[in-house]
This record gives C-alpha cells, structure tokens and sequence, in this order.
C-alpha cells in the first residue's frame, strides 16, 4: 500500500517520506478500512515533533489519527457483514504505529463507526478527534437543551464542532474569533453571536446578548489566557470545559473567591483519555448529528498524499480555516 511515514521526530519536510509499505492485516476483532479521507489534528503534529520532548512510541509512524473509508476485510470474531460498509475511523493511530495517512488502515472493530449514506466520506474524516473533544466538552455534565453556550475559537476544528452540535441539541451558541474570515465560519455553523475577541470586551458582549445571564457552559480553547473572561461571563453554577492552552508549561491560577461564590465548575478534557462510556456517547451522538444533516464542518482543503508535508505545514501555520483532510 502506499502510505505516508517518518522514521524520526522533525519538520514535516524533513522527516515525512511517502512510499509502499506491506498491506497490513486484520487481527481479532478488527476490521480492515480502505481509506478514502484522511484527516490531520494538532496531536497530530505534537507526535511528529516530539512536542514536550515526549519521544516516538515506534521506530516507524504512520500518522493521523481521525479518517473515512470502506471496510474490505475483516478478522475473526467480526461478522463478514461488515465487508463494504462505509464507516468513519478515530483515533486510528492511538497505541499503534500505523494511522489512517495510508491507503489502509486496522482497527478494532468498535474505532470503525458506520457513516450514514447521506455523510460525504469528507465529512466523516472530519469527526473524531475535534467532534469527540467537543462533544465530551458540552454534554458531560448538563443537558444543553435551552442552556446557553460561548465557545472561544468558534473556528477552530473544536470550536467549530462545539457549535454545530450545541445547535443540534437545542442550545444558544456564542463564539468567539480572532479575524473576519473566522466570524463568517463561525455563523455558518449556526452561532447566534460572533465576537472578536480582539474589538470590544467579551463579558461585556456576553452578559449583554444574555440580558445579564450569562452563559451555562464555556468551551475553552486557551483557559490558562482566558481564566478572568470565564468568571466575568459564566452564569450561576456554570461551568468551563478546557481542552488546550497555549504551552505544555501553561499554569492555571483560578479566581477563588468568584469561583466559590458563582459555584462554577471546571473541566479538563483529553480525548484520548475520556472513559469508554463517554467515547461510546460520542460516537452515537455525532454520528447521529450528523445523518440529521445539521454537522456540516469547514473543511479548508483537501490535498493528495504526496502533498502531506504541505498538508502538515498548513496545519502547524494556523493559517488554515477548517479541517485540513488527505484524500486518496
């Protein structure tokens, strides 16, 4: 098959090779997915890197973790009815070598989730990862329904999967952007209030579209920078959901005092550590969301395999609008 890999931690450029490797070969209890869509995530650069000097987990790394594809082939113990089901793949690449930047890829049977017909394979390379983070983000605690929600960085691929579900469970959503291109993303996935968090303060914004209330729950993108607008707009007994912040060396100082007497909660969120019970939620969820039509992510580009480093350079420049995805 061909597939991209790296055999050492460095620059896209340097390290990403493109070439054929063995076909692999379902196992038990696992499934075989020809891969049509692959989709890049943050972590997946973090890997490439070494980012916070964590060192390769294999001598050889096929990266990407989230994509969308057929199964072909099945192992024993997984019914043969799977064979031809198109089915969305996460976290592919999560205690194994080889992830979906491949014309191939096994997982157990469970991390290969039916897509619906009417799902572009595009659209299903686009879940894992960032629609899992924002799933578990939003619904861990609290029944959205009727409930208000500020999402930061509303076009992130996070962000922008907190809106689109959030909106699908009934909830009012705002979002915060840092340019007038992000803004335009945001609405299209249904936000209610766009604020640029860099022209006016966004508690003040906030507490005025929500006559005073605030909001019920924040999904938080940088929380160690963004601690202080948290406690100005989240309302009584709200609650913060993080998932990033801006340096592995970032320190959180929490208010205690506002936080004691608002009754406000906080959340950490990593996807690849969320109990088995709430990925299972999330799988159903999003995948439910989207056969309803309403998750319809940004996607910036979808470039070929040979165009991977370019693919990862986009990716790490932040420049990119939307899900960066490998179509093969």
């Amino acid at each position: 098959m061909r597939a991209a890999f790296y055999e050492r931690q460095g620059t896209a450029r340097e390290v990403l090779t493109v070439g054929e490797l063995p076909d692999p070969q379902p196992g038990a209890g696992e499934v075989r997915v020809r891969i049509v869509v692959s989709g890049i995530n943050p972590s997946d650069i973090k890997t490439r890197v070494g980012f916070g000097g964590k060192a390769m987990p294999f001598p050889r790394i096929v990266p990407h973790q989230d994509g969308s594809g057929v199964i072909d082939s099945v192992g024993p113990g997984v019914s043969q009815e799977r064979i031809g089901e198109r089915v969305w793949v996460y976290m592919a690449q999560t205690g194994r070598a080889f992830g979906t930047a491949a014309e191939f890829v096994v997982v157990p049977s469970r991390q290969a989730v039916r897509l619906a017909d009417n799902v572009p394979f595009g659209v299903g390379a686009s879940f894992g990862v960032p629609a899992m983070t924002a799933h578990r983000c939003l619904f861990a605690d609290t029944n959205l329904r009727g409930k208000r929600v500020l999402v930061h960085g509303g076009a992130g691929a996070v962000g922008n999967a907190a809106i689109l579900l959030a909106k699908w469970a009934g909830a009012w959503v705002a979002a915060t952007v840092s340019r007038d291109e992000q803004a335009d993303v945001a609405r299209a996935a249904g936000a209610d209030l766009v604020v640029n968090r860099h022209s006016g303060d966004v508690a003040v914004k906030i507490r005025s579209a929500t006559d005073g209330h605030g909001v019920d729950r924040i999904v938080d993108v940088d929380i160690s920078a963004n601690i202080d607008t948290a406690i100005a707009c989240l309302a009584r007994d709200g609650g913060v959901s993080a998932y990033s912040t801006g340096s592995p060396q970032a320190r959180l100082s929490i208010p205690f005092f506002p936080a004691l007497v608002g009754g406000f909660s906080f959340r950490f969120v990593y996807v690849y550590t969320m109990p088995e019970t709430a990925m299972r939620d999330a799988v159903e969820e999003v995948s439910a969301c989207a056969a309803s039509g309403a998750y319809v992510p940004k996607i910036a580009v979808t470039l070929g395999l040979d165009q991977i480093a370019e693919a990862h350079e986009l990716q790490e420049s932040g420049k990119a609008i939307g899900k960066i995805l490998i179509g093969f």
